[in-house]
């Protein structure tokens, strides 16, 4: 990406080694460090990639590793040490002070990468390189109020009424758009093409240099150009990079999976030629390409750019047990984007349980997992989703189980928007508007034109909803008594179906599930939503969030009357505050953090590997799903709860897709089989498994020091080709029938028409076989 607008290459040299070097006592380290551990802290001044596995203790091994070069008699003044974020900033300054307490050493200084930005964007500001700012640095409220006056401003009008009910998510989309321009440091049309977003949002683009100029004028900085500013500054002005680089000896940077492109070039240009470079980080857990990480920098950005480095690992974790080791290892070794280290458990760490649930459904399975849990104990639970909407349906069965649980603020099904219309809806045509105040019914009938929008005006959609809302009750007669040839062609259309299918709902006696799937064929609910959507995701999400609501609906067995009173109780008890219970969140917000107890439902190909456009680059793209998977089970310490599908299910019209092919790559038996009779071996027996062995478990065992008598499972034939198949998967073109194969290639026929040709070496990558 940088070649796209930057282009860079400082000279390397060695420096030589500080004056007058001490020898430091290494039998004073403590007896816990394992020798990866006691190699990463002696060793010698050089560039250096530390892997470091999930949970590896690498916080208390950066820390005795900077007390050895203090021992040395390194300079504190001339050594740097960069943190992610100020959390983590603050942990490790607890850390180094632990670890030298009573040492007498003078410590470096701690810094995120954003106060040595700060720091040299200031300094620039003194030599004139760049204007002065104020220094009331820009908020998140700031920004965000400039961006959405300015996409009020520049998006199309068809986009108007959309963007004033839904301002906090394209207040988001604008103001992750400008900062990501600014942290890969690519121009913002290659970024909006990267992105993947609908033409109709193009204006992102012109938002980006129209928030830059008013940024200017203003003098005003984000927190995003503390980084932006200087950086482009020193690539633009070689005196800078004089003036900058040179002045560290060692440098040492933490979290590098999740450097971008602006962060490893302001550590380029301030290592220079001198400094000796520490970086450590884990491939396999980069989860934030959103925010311009990627996995390159760490695995070859690095070393291409300081010269050989020393390659360490830190591959003990001492956060889970065996089983979940292998688990983890059998996953991610399908990822070629890596580094060849097989995480392996201490032997400090518990014998951590791991359970794979095939089921039909993950809500029910939760609540049976949760029944089993101590009341005390729920605060230790956390359930890890791809996606929100996959939420849905168990946090209303945790509402109607009264189980308590903590969710993101703004995140509660019963307050999401497409809940909140279904409501409505229900409200509508059970006949209780009548009870309402007129706010509320104002309230619903605004909820009901927007779902799906009707594609009136924002003024002429007000107008028609505070008709409605002056009516308690037969919306459906007011709707198709319009003169419909008034107006538009689209809003006449929609508007008639909305009517038709709200008379045809009155008095409706059978299932409520049955209601809902009725209302959305008829007013083509769901391509109403795509077709006002940002981006294929976003679609999808609000989709799965009335597809989940259905599904829960469904099980109550219940009529609309039914649904609203339950929904009733429901909401009553939400807003009630609650303390403690079980986490609900998301993969990608729960990066660093663990709990005693994971539960993982939606191991399906609809959410992991979720469903990708048909541009994206499949391999990659499962790479990064698969790297999300891993994240998600490191983050337990004692059990692990994957929750799928019967291997049996078959594709769904609700889009349930089956189970994921990642369950198959975990080798849950032979983890399961192989984990348990290492927590209960004699000391030097062989293992006798019963499972098929796999490289991965026999690189484990030998580790181990152990030997395993079985039958080792011969590469890609753990499962009948895929090529056998009648009817096969694709990860991008969906479900096809093998019509030909010959001897390295197969011919797919697809449900949408086309037909392509496909490698056999490369097919488990992208298909799943239906049958």
């Amino acid at each position: 990406m940088r070649d796209r607008y930057l282009s860079y290459q400082l000279p390397i040299t060695i420096p030589a080694m500080p004056t007058n070097p001490q020898t430091p006592d290494i039998t004073n380290l403590p007896d816990f460090l394992t020798d990866e551990q006691r190699a990463i802290i002696t060793a010698g001044y050089e560039h250096s990639v530390i892997t470091a596995v999930a949970g590896s203790g690498k916080t208390s091994t950066l820390a005795w590793r900077i007390r050895y070069l203090l021992e040395q008699g390194h300079d504190p003044a001339r050594m740097l040490v960069l943190m992610f974020n100020r959390s983590a900033r603050v942990d490790f300054e607890r850390k180094l002070q632990e670890v030298c307490h009573q040492s007498g050493l003078a410590l470096p200084e701690i810094r995120t990468y954003h106060a040595m930005g700060l720091r040299l964007y200031k300094r620039f500001v003194r030599e004139g390189y760049l204007p002065g700012f104020s220094e009331k640095i820009l908020t998140e409220q700031e920004i965000g109020f400039q961006a959405w006056q300015l996409t009020r401003r520049l998006a199309p009008e068809d986009l108007a009424d959309e963007i004033r009910r839904n301002k906090k998510d394209f207040v988001e989309t604008a103001t992750g758009f400008i900062d990501l321009v600014k942290t890969t440091l690519s121009p913002a049309e290659v970024v909006f093409e990267e992105l993947g977003y609908s033409d109709k949002h193009k204006y992102l683009i012109d938002l980006f240099h129209s928030f830059e100029q008013w940024r200017k004028r203003q003098s005003r900085i984000s927190y995003a150009d503390m980084l932006y500013e200087p950086v482009m500054a020193i690539h633009q002005n070689p005196p800078l990079q004089r003036l900058v680089g040179n002045k560290m000896d060692l440098i040492l940077v933490d979290e590098y999976q999740d450097t971008n492109e602006i962060q490893h070039l302001l550590l380029r240009y301030v290592a220079g030629d001198r400094a000796r470079v520490t970086v450590v980080g884990d491939p396999d857990q980069t989860i934030y390409e959103f925010r311009g990480a990627r996995p390159e920098f760490i695995l070859k950005r690095f070393s291409d750019e300081f010269e050989s480095p020393l390659e360490q690992t830190l591959s003990y974790s001492f956060r889970y047990g065996h089983r979940v080791a292998l688990l983890a290892n059998h996953l991610i070794s399908h990822n070629t984007g890596r580094k060849d280290v097989l995480c392996h458990s201490h032997p400090s760490t518990p014998d951590t349980g791991i359970h794979l649930h095939r089921v039909e459904s993950d809500s029910d399975q939760v609540l049976q997992i949760l029944g089993g849990i101590g009341p005390g104990k729920l605060g230790g639970v956390a359930i890890l989703f791809r996606v929100w909407s996959q939420s849905v349906p168990i946090e209303l069965k945790l509402l109607a189980r009264q189980i308590p649980y903590r969710i993101d603020a703004g995140k509660g099904a019963l307050f999401s928007r497409e809940v909140q219309a279904i409501t409505a809806l229900l409200t509508v045509v059970t006949g209780n508007l009548a009870k309402l105040p007129d706010a509320d019914r104002l309230d619903m009938a605004r909820q009901l034109l927007r779902f799906p929008h009707v594609g009136l005006k924002e003024p002429e959609l007000e107008h028609l909803a505070q008709q409605l809302a002056a009516q308690d009750g037969r919306w459906h007669e007011h709707l198709l008594a319009m003169d419909f040839d008034a107006l538009g062609p689209l809003p006449a259309r929609k508007l008639r179906k909305l009517g038709e299918v709200l008379g045809q709902l009155q008095g409706f006696a059978g299932p409520v599930a049955g209601l809902i799937s009725v209302y959305a064929e008829h007013t083509d609910l769901y391509e109403g939503i795509r077709s006002l959507a940002l981006t294929h995701e976003s679609a999808e999400e609000r989709i799965d969030t009335v597809q989940g609501f259905r599904q829960y609906l469904k099980g109550l067995d219940v009529d609309a009357k039914g649904a609203l009173a339950h929904l009733k109780a429901l909401k009553q008890q939400a807003g009630e505050k609650q303390t403690g219970g079980v986490l609900l969140s998301t993969i990608h917000r729960t990066k660093g953090l663990e709990w005693p107890e994971v539960i993982i439902p939606g191991l399906q190909e609809k959410y992991l590997p979720y469903s990708p456009r048909q541009h994206d680059d499949a391999r990659a793209f499962l790479e990064s799903e698969r790297r999300l998977l891993y994240v998600a089970m490191t983050r337990t310490r004692q059990v692990l709860h994957l929750i799928t599908r019967p291997v049996s299910k078959r594709p769904h019209l609700d889009g349930d897709q089956g189970p994921s092919r990642f369950v198959q790559e975990c080798c849950f038996e032979l983890s399961q089989e192989f984990g348990t009779a290492l927590d209960q071996r004699p000391d030097g027996s062989p293992l006798s498994i019963s499972a098929p062995l796999t490289p991965i478990s026999q690189r484990y065992a030998e580790r181990e020091g152990v030997t395993l008598d079985g039958a080792m499972a011969q590469a890609d034939t753990r499962a009948e080709p895929v090529w056998h198949c009648q009817r096969v998967s694709h990860a991008v073109f969906g479900a096809g029938q093998v019509v030909n194969e010959d001897e390295s290639s197969f011919e797919v026929h697809f449900d949408n028409g086309d037909t392509l040709n496909f490698s056999k070496k490369s097919a488990h990558l992208y298909f799943t076989p239906l049958s």
